[in-house]
């Protein structure tokens, strides 16, 4: 069965940090780009940050520049999201993606090159 399968989350104060992992399973993510995006409540699901195929080149939202870092280890077939410096509206289910990226070289979060949804895992951020 082809997914991805994330774990991490929860709970934390503001200025705290969360992980979130994202193991893929029946398929390689070498041959995807792969991303993190986030859906808060009434609204629609948005990029967080996406990184190409050949792990060069990041994509990061405005909103998590300097504090959310993607990274992925092929070894593992697994992406990562560090969380540092968490807001409250940071606050959102987060999902992990494996991404079409032809060029290898092509890192933007969009939706339409999205083959695989992880299952997704809330973040709350509060006092």
């Amino acid at each position: 069965q082809l997914q991805l399968v994330q774990s991490g989350g929860g709970l934390v104060q503001p200025g705290g940090s969360l992980r979130l992992s994202c193991a893929a399973s029946g398929f390689t993510l070498d041959y995807y780009g792969v991303g993190w995006f986030r859906q808060a409540p009434g609204k629609g699901r948005e990029g967080v940050s996406c990184m190409s195929r050949n792990g060069a080149y990041t994509d990061d939202a405005d909103s998590v520049k300097g504090r959310f870092t993607i990274s992925r280890d092929n070894a593992k077939n697994t992406v990562y999201l560090q969380m540092n410096n968490l807001k409250p509206e940071d606050t959102a289910v987060y999902y992990c993606a494996a991404l079409r990226d032809i060029t290898t070289v092509r890192a933007a979060c969009e939706l339409t090159r999205v083959e695989y949804w992880g299952q997704g895992t809330q973040v709350t951020v509060s006092s």
